[in-house]
Protein backbone atom coordinates (compact mmCIF):
# COMPACT_ATOMS: atom_id res chain seq x y z
CA UNK A 1 0.00 0.00 0.00
CA UNK A 2 2.95 1.92 0.80
CA UNK A 3 4.57 1.93 -2.61
CA UNK A 4 1.36 2.61 -4.33
CA UNK A 5 0.72 5.75 -2.41
CA UNK A 6 4.54 6.50 -3.59
CA UNK A 7 3.81 5.75 -7.12
CA UNK A 8 0.74 8.28 -7.30
CA UNK A 9 2.53 11.04 -5.40
CA UNK A 10 5.98 11.13 -7.72
CA UNK A 11 3.05 11.18 -10.39
CA UNK A 12 1.10 13.83 -9.38
CA UNK A 13 4.74 15.59 -8.49
CA UNK A 14 6.01 15.05 -12.29
CA UNK A 15 2.43 16.69 -13.48
CA UNK A 16 2.99 19.68 -11.39
CA UNK A 17 6.33 20.03 -12.75
CA UNK A 18 4.87 19.82 -16.06
CA UNK A 19 2.19 22.62 -15.67
CA UNK A 20 4.87 25.03 -14.13
CA UNK A 21 7.22 24.41 -16.52
CA UNK A 22 9.96 23.49 -14.23
CA UNK A 23 13.43 21.36 -14.70
CA UNK A 24 11.91 18.00 -16.54
CA UNK A 25 10.98 15.08 -14.47
CA UNK A 26 9.88 12.07 -15.52
CA UNK A 27 7.29 10.30 -14.40
CA UNK A 28 7.51 6.41 -13.88
CA UNK A 29 5.07 4.40 -16.26
CA UNK A 30 2.56 2.91 -13.86
CA UNK A 31 -0.96 1.08 -14.50
CA UNK A 32 -2.80 4.21 -13.03
CA UNK A 33 -2.49 5.99 -16.10
CA UNK A 34 -2.55 3.46 -18.61
CA UNK A 35 -0.86 1.73 -21.12
CA UNK A 36 -0.30 4.99 -23.13
CA UNK A 37 1.48 7.27 -21.11
CA UNK A 38 5.13 6.20 -20.21
CA UNK A 39 7.02 9.43 -20.07
CA UNK A 40 6.73 13.28 -20.04
CA UNK A 41 9.25 16.08 -19.95
CA UNK A 42 8.39 19.54 -19.53
CA UNK A 43 10.77 22.07 -21.30
CA UNK A 44 13.78 23.29 -19.43
CA UNK A 45 17.59 22.61 -19.11
CA UNK A 46 17.13 19.12 -19.68
CA UNK A 47 19.61 16.54 -22.07
CA UNK A 48 16.93 13.84 -22.86
CA UNK A 49 14.86 14.89 -26.43
CA UNK A 50 11.74 17.03 -25.33
CA UNK A 51 8.22 15.29 -27.02
CA UNK A 52 6.45 17.43 -28.89
CA UNK A 53 3.25 15.82 -27.83
CA UNK A 54 1.27 17.93 -25.68
CA UNK A 55 -0.70 17.08 -22.41
CA UNK A 56 -3.89 17.54 -22.01
CA UNK A 57 -6.61 16.50 -19.85
CA UNK A 58 -9.67 14.63 -21.38
CA UNK A 59 -13.17 15.29 -19.85
CA UNK A 60 -15.91 12.76 -19.08
CA UNK A 61 -18.08 13.82 -22.12
CA UNK A 62 -15.24 13.80 -24.45
CA UNK A 63 -14.27 9.91 -24.32
CA UNK A 64 -15.16 8.29 -27.52
CA UNK A 65 -17.48 5.10 -26.29
CA UNK A 66 -16.10 3.48 -29.58
CA UNK A 67 -12.92 3.01 -28.84
CA UNK A 68 -13.71 1.40 -25.86
CA UNK A 69 -13.63 -2.01 -25.28
CA UNK A 70 -14.26 -5.10 -23.36
CA UNK A 71 -11.46 -5.41 -21.24
CA UNK A 72 -11.56 -1.97 -19.67
CA UNK A 73 -12.76 -2.56 -16.49
CA UNK A 74 -14.41 0.86 -16.33
CA UNK A 75 -16.73 0.55 -19.65
CA UNK A 76 -19.97 1.98 -19.46
CA UNK A 77 -19.33 4.11 -16.12
CA UNK A 78 -19.44 7.56 -18.04
CA UNK A 79 -22.99 6.70 -19.07
CA UNK A 80 -23.90 5.37 -15.41
CA UNK A 81 -27.15 7.70 -14.78
CA UNK A 82 -28.69 5.06 -12.39
CA UNK A 83 -29.95 6.39 -8.69
CA UNK A 84 -28.90 5.13 -5.82
CA UNK A 85 -29.08 1.13 -4.91
CA UNK A 86 -31.87 2.14 -2.37
CA UNK A 87 -34.16 3.48 -4.93
CA UNK A 88 -37.28 1.32 -4.27
CA UNK A 89 -38.66 2.32 -7.66
CA UNK A 90 -35.61 0.52 -9.70
CA UNK A 91 -37.11 -1.98 -11.28
CA UNK A 92 -41.13 -0.08 -12.20
CA UNK A 93 -41.74 -0.63 -15.47
CA UNK A 94 -39.46 -3.78 -16.17
CA UNK A 95 -42.07 -6.11 -14.64
CA UNK A 96 -45.67 -7.18 -13.94
CA UNK A 97 -47.22 -3.62 -12.75
CA UNK A 98 -49.16 -5.04 -10.27
CA UNK A 99 -47.30 -7.43 -8.33
CA UNK A 100 -42.84 -7.90 -8.23
CA UNK A 101 -41.75 -10.32 -10.12
CA UNK A 102 -40.45 -14.04 -8.56
CA UNK A 103 -36.78 -14.48 -7.52
CA UNK A 104 -34.42 -14.85 -10.30
CA UNK A 105 -36.10 -12.59 -13.00
CA UNK A 106 -33.10 -10.00 -12.38
CA UNK A 107 -35.10 -7.02 -12.20
CA UNK A 108 -34.64 -7.00 -8.14
CA UNK A 109 -31.25 -7.65 -8.44
CA UNK A 110 -30.21 -3.67 -8.06
CA UNK A 111 -32.67 -3.17 -5.50
CA UNK A 112 -30.55 -3.40 -2.21
CA UNK A 113 -31.22 -2.77 1.60
CA UNK A 114 -29.05 -1.54 4.03
CA UNK A 115 -27.86 -4.75 5.29
CA UNK A 116 -26.51 -5.67 1.99
CA UNK A 117 -24.24 -2.83 2.08
CA UNK A 118 -22.10 -4.73 4.77
CA UNK A 119 -19.78 -7.55 3.44
CA UNK A 120 -21.22 -11.30 3.81
CA UNK A 121 -18.03 -11.92 5.84
CA UNK A 122 -18.98 -9.52 8.10
CA UNK A 123 -22.32 -10.27 8.74
CA UNK A 124 -22.99 -13.13 11.49
CA UNK A 125 -26.31 -14.24 13.05
CA UNK A 126 -26.13 -15.95 16.51
CA UNK A 127 -29.95 -16.27 17.03
CA UNK A 128 -31.71 -19.52 16.91
CA UNK A 129 -33.81 -19.34 13.36
CA UNK A 130 -35.67 -22.70 13.91
CA UNK A 131 -39.58 -23.01 15.53
CA UNK A 132 -41.41 -26.27 16.30
CA UNK A 133 -39.55 -27.84 12.67
CA UNK A 134 -40.08 -24.38 10.79
CA UNK A 135 -37.30 -22.57 9.35
CA UNK A 136 -36.88 -18.45 9.84
CA UNK A 137 -34.11 -17.13 7.30
CA UNK A 138 -31.70 -15.26 9.88
CA UNK A 139 -31.65 -12.37 7.42
CA UNK A 140 -35.49 -11.71 7.77
CA UNK A 141 -35.55 -12.81 11.76
CA UNK A 142 -32.91 -10.21 12.33
CA UNK A 143 -34.54 -7.26 10.04
CA UNK A 144 -37.45 -8.10 12.23
CA UNK A 145 -36.32 -8.78 16.07
CA UNK A 146 -33.56 -5.49 15.90
CA UNK A 147 -36.82 -3.69 14.35
CA UNK A 148 -39.29 -4.17 17.27
CA UNK A 149 -36.70 -4.28 19.97
CA UNK A 150 -35.33 -0.73 19.05
CA UNK A 151 -38.97 0.52 19.26
CA UNK A 152 -39.35 -0.46 22.64
CA UNK A 153 -35.93 1.06 23.64
CA UNK A 154 -34.90 4.52 24.90
CA UNK A 155 -31.83 5.21 22.34
CA UNK A 156 -30.11 9.00 23.05
CA UNK A 157 -30.48 11.27 20.50
CA UNK A 158 -31.68 8.26 17.62
CA UNK A 159 -35.32 8.86 15.77
CA UNK A 160 -36.57 5.26 14.99
CA UNK A 161 -38.85 4.74 12.08
CA UNK A 162 -42.00 3.32 13.73
CA UNK A 163 -42.97 1.16 10.86
CA UNK A 164 -41.37 -1.78 9.12
CA UNK A 165 -41.91 -2.51 5.38
CA UNK A 166 -41.19 -6.09 4.46
CA UNK A 167 -41.37 -5.95 1.04
CA UNK A 168 -40.49 -8.67 -2.04
CA UNK A 169 -42.22 -11.22 -4.76
CA UNK A 170 -45.64 -12.42 -4.10
CA UNK A 171 -45.59 -16.05 -2.24
CA UNK A 172 -42.12 -15.71 -0.48
CA UNK A 173 -43.50 -16.36 2.85
CA UNK A 174 -43.06 -12.73 4.78
CA UNK A 175 -46.35 -12.96 6.43
CA UNK A 176 -45.73 -16.20 7.52
CA UNK A 177 -42.26 -15.38 8.70
CA UNK A 178 -43.59 -12.54 10.15
CA UNK A 179 -45.78 -14.91 12.55
CA UNK A 180 -43.14 -17.46 13.05
CA UNK A 181 -40.95 -14.80 14.44
CA UNK A 182 -44.25 -13.44 16.68
CA UNK A 183 -44.54 -16.53 18.70
CA UNK A 184 -40.99 -17.33 19.10
CA UNK A 185 -40.48 -13.30 20.40
CA UNK A 186 -43.68 -14.47 22.48
CA UNK A 187 -45.54 -11.86 21.03
CA UNK A 188 -49.57 -11.72 20.30
CA UNK A 189 -49.85 -9.30 17.14
CA UNK A 190 -53.00 -7.15 16.39
CA UNK A 191 -53.62 -8.33 13.09
CA UNK A 192 -55.02 -6.38 10.18
CA UNK A 193 -55.55 -7.23 6.52
CA UNK A 194 -56.06 -4.72 3.56
CA UNK A 195 -59.70 -6.00 3.31
CA UNK A 196 -59.86 -3.77 6.07
CA UNK A 197 -58.82 -0.78 4.79
CA UNK A 198 -61.76 0.11 2.61
CA UNK A 199 -65.07 0.86 3.84
CA UNK A 200 -68.61 2.55 2.80
CA UNK A 201 -68.31 5.35 5.28
CA UNK A 202 -65.73 8.06 4.85
CA UNK A 203 -63.15 7.62 7.75
CA UNK A 204 -63.58 3.93 9.08
CA UNK A 205 -60.30 2.30 7.92
CA UNK A 206 -58.48 5.25 9.25
CA UNK A 207 -60.67 5.27 12.83
CA UNK A 208 -59.96 1.52 13.16
CA UNK A 209 -56.26 1.51 12.80
CA UNK A 210 -56.42 3.97 15.37
CA UNK A 211 -58.68 1.81 17.50
CA UNK A 212 -56.29 -1.22 16.85
CA UNK A 213 -52.84 0.67 17.41
CA UNK A 214 -54.49 1.86 21.07
CA UNK A 215 -56.03 -1.69 21.46
CA UNK A 216 -51.87 -2.49 21.21
CA UNK A 217 -50.95 0.40 23.69
CA UNK A 218 -53.25 -1.20 26.22
CA UNK A 219 -51.46 -4.47 26.10
CA UNK A 220 -48.20 -2.79 26.07
CA UNK A 221 -49.01 -1.22 28.93
CA UNK A 222 -50.27 -4.28 30.91
CA UNK A 223 -46.66 -5.52 30.32
CA UNK A 224 -47.04 -8.16 26.99
CA UNK A 225 -45.15 -7.13 24.08
CA UNK A 226 -47.16 -5.83 21.26
CA UNK A 227 -47.46 -4.84 17.70
CA UNK A 228 -49.42 -3.61 14.94
CA UNK A 229 -49.54 -6.15 11.43
CA UNK A 230 -51.08 -4.61 8.54
CA UNK A 231 -50.96 -6.97 5.67
CA UNK A 232 -50.51 -6.26 2.38
CA UNK A 233 -50.83 -2.60 3.01
CA UNK A 234 -49.86 -1.42 -0.90
CA UNK A 235 -53.14 -3.58 -1.86
CA UNK A 236 -55.97 -1.57 0.12
CA UNK A 237 -53.81 2.28 0.20
CA UNK A 238 -51.69 1.70 -3.14
CA UNK A 239 -52.18 2.80 -6.56
CA UNK A 240 -52.01 0.05 -8.49
CA UNK A 241 -52.66 1.98 -12.12
CA UNK A 242 -54.71 4.35 -14.00
CA UNK A 243 -57.96 2.10 -13.36
CA UNK A 244 -57.72 1.90 -9.64
CA UNK A 245 -59.90 4.51 -7.84
CA UNK A 246 -58.47 6.39 -5.28
CA UNK A 247 -60.83 7.21 -2.88
CA UNK A 248 -60.94 9.35 0.71
CA UNK A 249 -60.31 5.94 2.21
CA UNK A 250 -56.98 5.33 0.60
CA UNK A 251 -56.30 8.66 1.80
CA UNK A 252 -56.96 8.85 5.40
CA UNK A 253 -55.33 5.56 5.65
CA UNK A 254 -52.14 6.97 4.34
CA UNK A 255 -52.14 10.65 6.07
CA UNK A 256 -53.24 8.40 9.13
CA UNK A 257 -50.18 5.90 8.89
CA UNK A 258 -47.89 9.27 8.64
CA UNK A 259 -49.58 11.07 11.72
CA UNK A 260 -49.01 7.71 14.26
CA UNK A 261 -45.54 7.54 12.60
CA UNK A 262 -44.56 11.16 13.01
CA UNK A 263 -46.40 10.80 16.87
CA UNK A 264 -46.38 7.55 17.91
CA UNK A 265 -47.57 7.67 21.89
CA UNK A 266 -50.56 10.40 21.17
CA UNK A 267 -53.08 8.78 18.87
CA UNK A 268 -56.09 10.10 20.18
CA UNK A 269 -59.40 8.93 18.68
CA UNK A 270 -62.49 11.30 17.26
CA UNK A 271 -63.89 12.85 20.85
CA UNK A 272 -60.88 12.27 22.76
CA UNK A 273 -58.60 14.74 23.08
CA UNK A 274 -56.74 14.24 26.39
CA UNK A 275 -52.96 14.23 27.11
CA UNK A 276 -53.36 10.81 28.82
CA UNK A 277 -49.99 9.40 26.25
CA UNK A 278 -50.21 5.96 25.19
CA UNK A 279 -47.17 3.09 24.81
CA UNK A 280 -45.36 3.48 21.48
CA UNK A 281 -46.31 0.33 19.56
CA UNK A 282 -44.20 -1.18 16.44
CA UNK A 283 -46.08 -1.15 13.35
CA UNK A 284 -45.74 -3.95 11.07
CA UNK A 285 -46.60 -3.93 7.13
CA UNK A 286 -45.90 -6.29 4.26
CA UNK A 287 -46.66 -5.99 0.60
CA UNK A 288 -45.37 -6.78 -2.72
CA UNK A 289 -44.59 -2.92 -4.06
CA UNK A 290 -44.60 0.11 -1.77
CA UNK A 291 -43.64 2.36 -4.59
CA UNK A 292 -47.45 2.38 -5.25
CA UNK A 293 -48.42 3.96 -1.78
CA UNK A 294 -48.12 7.41 -0.84
CA UNK A 295 -43.82 8.41 -1.09
CA UNK A 296 -43.93 10.61 1.84
CA UNK A 297 -45.62 7.50 3.50
CA UNK A 298 -42.59 5.26 3.12
CA UNK A 299 -39.56 7.72 3.64
CA UNK A 300 -37.10 6.36 5.70
CA UNK A 301 -37.75 8.67 8.71
CA UNK A 302 -41.46 6.79 8.95
CA UNK A 303 -40.76 3.38 7.17
CA UNK A 304 -37.97 1.17 7.63
CA UNK A 305 -37.62 -0.74 4.40
CA UNK A 306 -36.70 -4.40 3.80
CA UNK A 307 -36.67 -5.91 0.42
CA UNK A 308 -36.91 -9.65 1.30
CA UNK A 309 -35.57 -12.49 -1.67
CA UNK A 310 -34.96 -15.59 -0.15
CA UNK A 311 -31.72 -16.78 -1.51
CA UNK A 312 -31.24 -20.54 -2.14
CA UNK A 313 -30.19 -21.76 1.41
CA UNK A 314 -33.28 -19.62 2.59
CA UNK A 315 -36.05 -21.64 0.46
CA UNK A 316 -34.09 -25.25 0.45
CA UNK A 317 -34.49 -24.34 4.76
CA UNK A 318 -38.45 -23.49 4.68
CA UNK A 319 -39.37 -26.56 1.99
CA UNK A 320 -37.76 -28.95 4.17
CA UNK A 321 -39.86 -27.49 7.27
CA UNK A 322 -42.62 -27.89 4.77
CA UNK A 323 -41.95 -31.16 3.63
CA UNK A 324 -40.59 -32.15 7.57
CA UNK A 325 -43.59 -34.83 7.53
CA UNK A 326 -43.55 -36.47 4.51
CA UNK A 327 -40.14 -38.18 5.33
CA UNK A 328 -38.55 -36.72 2.10
CA UNK A 329 -35.14 -36.49 2.10
CA UNK A 330 -33.09 -33.48 2.25
CA UNK A 331 -31.06 -34.16 -0.86
CA UNK A 332 -34.66 -34.25 -2.68
CA UNK A 333 -35.87 -31.26 -1.08
CA UNK A 334 -32.53 -29.53 -2.64
CA UNK A 335 -33.10 -31.23 -6.11
CA UNK A 336 -36.56 -30.50 -5.94
CA UNK A 337 -35.92 -26.61 -5.44
CA UNK A 338 -33.51 -26.62 -7.53
CA UNK A 339 -35.66 -27.85 -10.33
CA UNK A 340 -38.11 -25.09 -9.63
CA UNK A 341 -35.53 -21.94 -9.37
CA UNK A 342 -38.34 -19.30 -10.48
CA UNK A 343 -40.90 -20.08 -8.53
CA UNK A 344 -42.33 -18.79 -4.90
CA UNK A 345 -42.01 -20.54 -2.04
CA UNK A 346 -45.89 -21.36 -1.73
CA UNK A 347 -45.44 -22.89 -4.69
CA UNK A 348 -43.98 -26.03 -2.90
CA UNK A 349 -46.76 -25.85 -0.47
CA UNK A 350 -49.20 -25.77 -3.22
CA UNK A 351 -47.39 -28.80 -4.78
CA UNK A 352 -47.18 -31.14 -1.35
CA UNK A 353 -51.06 -30.44 -1.11
CA UNK A 354 -51.30 -31.44 -4.66
CA UNK A 355 -49.99 -34.50 -4.01
CA UNK A 356 -53.12 -35.64 -1.93
CA UNK A 357 -55.42 -35.08 -4.72
CA UNK A 358 -55.03 -39.31 -5.72
CA UNK A 359 -56.06 -40.25 -2.36
CA UNK A 360 -59.06 -37.60 -2.59
CA UNK A 361 -59.99 -39.18 -5.82
CA UNK A 362 -59.35 -42.85 -4.37
CA UNK A 363 -61.72 -41.71 -1.87
CA UNK A 364 -64.67 -40.39 -3.99
CA UNK A 365 -64.67 -43.51 -6.11
CA UNK A 366 -65.06 -45.83 -3.49
CA UNK A 367 -67.75 -43.33 -1.89
CA UNK A 368 -69.51 -42.39 -4.39
CA UNK A 369 -70.47 -38.88 -5.88
CA UNK A 370 -74.18 -39.16 -4.37
CA UNK A 371 -72.52 -39.88 -1.16
CA UNK A 372 -69.85 -37.13 -0.89
CA UNK A 373 -71.67 -34.83 1.31
CA UNK A 374 -73.41 -37.14 3.49
CA UNK A 375 -70.34 -38.94 4.28
CA UNK A 376 -68.31 -35.38 4.74
CA UNK A 377 -70.91 -33.63 6.56
CA UNK A 378 -73.50 -35.80 8.30
CA UNK A 379 -71.69 -39.17 9.35
CA UNK A 380 -72.00 -41.09 12.42
CA UNK A 381 -68.15 -42.13 11.40
CA UNK A 382 -67.19 -38.92 11.73
CA UNK A 383 -64.81 -37.07 8.84
CA UNK A 384 -62.84 -39.58 6.43
CA UNK A 385 -59.11 -40.55 7.53
CA UNK A 386 -56.29 -40.77 4.72
CA UNK A 387 -52.88 -42.57 5.26
CA UNK A 388 -50.15 -40.32 4.61
CA UNK A 389 -48.88 -40.92 0.92
CA UNK A 390 -45.32 -41.66 0.06
CA UNK A 391 -43.75 -38.43 -1.64
CA UNK A 392 -41.11 -39.61 -3.86
CA UNK A 393 -39.48 -37.20 -5.89
CA UNK A 394 -40.75 -38.28 -9.42
CA UNK A 395 -44.32 -37.82 -7.68
CA UNK A 396 -42.97 -33.94 -6.57
CA UNK A 397 -41.12 -33.46 -10.21
CA UNK A 398 -44.61 -34.58 -12.18
CA UNK A 399 -47.21 -32.73 -9.87
CA UNK A 400 -44.94 -29.84 -9.88
CA UNK A 401 -44.48 -29.82 -13.89
CA UNK A 402 -48.04 -30.00 -14.40
CA UNK A 403 -48.43 -26.46 -11.97
CA UNK A 404 -45.74 -24.83 -13.94
CA UNK A 405 -47.78 -25.88 -17.18
CA UNK A 406 -51.12 -23.99 -15.67
CA UNK A 407 -49.13 -21.23 -14.79
CA UNK A 408 -47.64 -20.87 -18.57
CA UNK A 409 -51.44 -21.08 -19.59
CA UNK A 410 -52.79 -18.45 -17.59
CA UNK A 411 -50.11 -16.32 -19.48
CA UNK A 412 -50.51 -17.31 -22.61
CA UNK A 413 -53.95 -18.03 -22.98
CA UNK A 414 -55.43 -14.52 -21.94
CA UNK A 415 -59.30 -14.63 -22.75
CA UNK A 416 -60.67 -11.31 -21.51
CA UNK A 417 -59.11 -10.04 -24.61
CA UNK A 418 -60.10 -11.93 -26.80
CA UNK A 419 -63.68 -11.87 -25.41
CA UNK A 420 -63.40 -8.36 -26.49
CA UNK A 421 -61.85 -8.63 -30.10
CA UNK A 422 -64.30 -11.28 -31.09
CA UNK A 423 -66.62 -14.31 -29.97
CA UNK A 424 -64.16 -17.14 -29.75
CA UNK A 425 -61.91 -18.92 -27.15
CA UNK A 426 -58.62 -17.69 -28.20
CA UNK A 427 -56.03 -19.79 -28.06
CA UNK A 428 -57.76 -21.59 -25.34
CA UNK A 429 -57.87 -24.86 -27.86
CA UNK A 430 -54.96 -24.22 -29.47
CA UNK A 431 -53.28 -27.15 -28.71
CA UNK A 432 -55.57 -29.48 -28.61
CA UNK A 433 -56.59 -28.50 -32.89
CA UNK A 434 -52.99 -28.69 -33.14
CA UNK A 435 -52.85 -32.38 -31.91
CA UNK A 436 -56.06 -33.15 -33.67
CA UNK A 437 -57.63 -34.22 -30.33
CA UNK A 438 -60.16 -31.34 -30.26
Amino acid sequence: MASSVSTVAAANKGLLSLNNSVAGTSVPSTAFFGKTLKKVNAKGTCSTKVSKRSFRIVGAQEIDEKKQTDQDRWKGLVTDMSDDQQDITRGKGMVDPLFQAPVGTGTHHPVLSSYEYISQGLRQYNLDNTLDGFYIAPAFMDKLVVHITKNFLTLPNIKVPLILGIWGGKGQGKSFQCELVFRKMGINPIMMSAGELESGNAGEPAKLIRQRYREAAEIIRKGNMCVLFINDLDAGAGRMGGTTQYTVNNQMVNATLMNIADNPTNVQLPGMYNKQENARVPIIVTGNDFSTLYAPLIRDGRMEKFYWAPTREDRIGVCKGIFRTDSVPDEHVVRLVDAFPGQSIDFFGALRARVYDDEVRKWIEKTGIEQVGEKLLNSIEGPPKFEQPKMTIDKLLEYGYLLVQEQENVKRVQLADKYLKEAALGDANADAINTGNF
